[in-house]
């Protein structure tokens, strides 16, 4: 009937005692929450209501994909220091004792696999290293 991929953000809701049948679409990106219900008596049906569902949760998707920007910026954390998704500086210790900084851009090309790429602040400086790292981030992850 539905494969698993068709009904990402989409729940059936059926609470008889209350005649309430039909499809919750709900989805949050960036803190900003979205919901629509479908009922199976407005729409005709349970079939025809979940392909509004389903359309109206991808018309969502399209436009807000179509607003994101190409590299998502967080406030900083102890998590994220850098403000940028997937780019963060990380330090190595050598053998002799030595430390080296690189600005690290990290991304998931496919569901299990990781990518990452490291540029020396030594090499590039501060500042380059990082313009680099976001560079690299936003190509790797497809954006």
């Amino acid at each position: 009937m539905w494969r698993p991929e068709d009904t990402y953000a989409i729940a059936r809701i059926d609470l008889p005692d209350a005649s309430t049948h039909g499809w919750q679409v709900r989805l949050q990106r960036r803190g900003t929450k979205y919901g629509k219900y479908f009922a199976d008596r407005s729409w005709g049906g349970p079939r025809e209501a979940y392909e509004a569902a389903r359309l109206w949760r991808n018309d969502l998707i399209a436009r807000l994909d179509a607003d994101d920007r190409s590299v998502r910026v967080c406030r900083r954390s102890a998590r994220n220091s850098s403000g940028v998704v997937g780019v963060s500086k990380v330090a190595v210790s050598a053998p002799t004792g030595a430390t080296y900084y690189f600005w690290q851009a990290t991304w998931s090309p496919n569901p299990g696999e990781r990518r990452c790429v490291r540029f020396s602040v030594r090499r590039h400086g501060d500042r380059e290293a990082f313009r680099l790292a976001v560079e690299a981030r936003r190509e790797g992850a497809g954006r």
